[in-house]
């Protein structure tokens, strides 16, 4: 696929299962891609996750042959400095954690060149939160994604009252490069537009759940009958993975009954959502 990308040399921080995502649709598009985990193992687990979504993709989209060919295009590396040593754009996609965030960005910026653009896929936490870490926030902004980005292709731009309307610009172009329907916030919303729809549908399931009131399968069942949708809070908590759904849950206090449930009955037993083959539901 060519590319009309005003970032030639894109870095992805996290082969999570976004980062992987957003690693992939990049190099598809014909961008250079380098994509930094925390060690060889992490590394490694990533690689998998590439070659299971370019085999996902190249089986739904219709140039199929770019996406098998994208996970041999990135280039994989521990060494931070490494990583974003020659990056025009910086997107980052690790844990939910805003001090774990914050610490990264610093890092970062310490190391890439100052031209260098700055982008979080954050969830949940707003760009002004972030931004100061960096050391450059006028460079900085929030670029989100939705899972299976190949198909639900969104990607909400939203940046800080310092983030430089030119490099938003540049990286609404960027979105357009790479197959996304580029979504333009106005200002900072927790949740963006995607999130702020999503997240009171799955906590509602959630406290469904909890109380008592229905099993996963009747509550994705109704939502799916009674308005044609195509998934249920439950499977969509399973693609999202619930490692992020227990991220977010704990920085809520409003939450911590969720969070804690999770990690009862689903992380402490290896059920990570579809990512593990197990989750809410079984996947091969």
């Amino acid at each position: 696929m060519s590319t009309t990308s005003p970032f030639k040399t894109v870095t992805v921080l996290g082969l999570g299962v976004l980062g992987a995502q957003i690693a992939l649709q990049t190099a598809a598009h014909g961008v250079e891609v380098v994509a930094y985990d925390v060690d060889e193992a992490a590394l490694e687990a990533g690689r998998g996750r590439l070659e299971a979504f370019a085999r996902a993709a190249a089986s739904e989209v219709a140039d199929g042959d770019a996406y098998r060919a994208a996970p041999g295009r990135i280039r994989l590396t521990a060494d931070l400095a490494d990583a974003v040593g020659a990056a025009d754009l910086v997107i980052e996609a690790v844990p939910e954690q805003l001090e774990l965030k914050r610490d990264v960005w610093a890092r970062v910026g310490d190391a890439a060149p100052e031209a260098t653009v700055f982008a979080t896929n954050s969830s949940s936490l707003l760009p002004s939160a972030i931004a100061d870490a960096t050391g450059r926030p006028d460079r900085f902004l929030a670029l989100h994604f939705a899972n299976r980005i190949w198909a639900q292709n969104t990607a909400e731009i939203m940046g800080h009252p310092g983030t430089d309307s030119e490099v938003a610009d540049r990286v609404e172009a960027f979105a357009g490069a790479i197959g996304m329907v580029p979504i333009r916030l106005h200002r900072e919303q927790p949740g963006y537009v995607l999130n702020s729809l999503l997240i009171p549908l799955l906590s509602a399931a959630a406290e469904l759940l909890i109380k008592g009131v229905a099993t996963p399968e009747t509550i994705d069942a109704t939502w799916r009958t009674a308005t044609g949708a195509p998934s249920g809070p439950f499977q969509i908590y399973d693609v999202v993975g619930l490692r992020t759904a227990y991220a977010i849950a704990s920085a809520d206090p409003r939450a911590a009954a969720w969070a804690a449930y999770l990690k009862e009955h689903y992380l402490d037993k290896g059920k990570f959502g579809v990512e593990s083959g197990e989750g809410f539901y079984t996947y091969r």
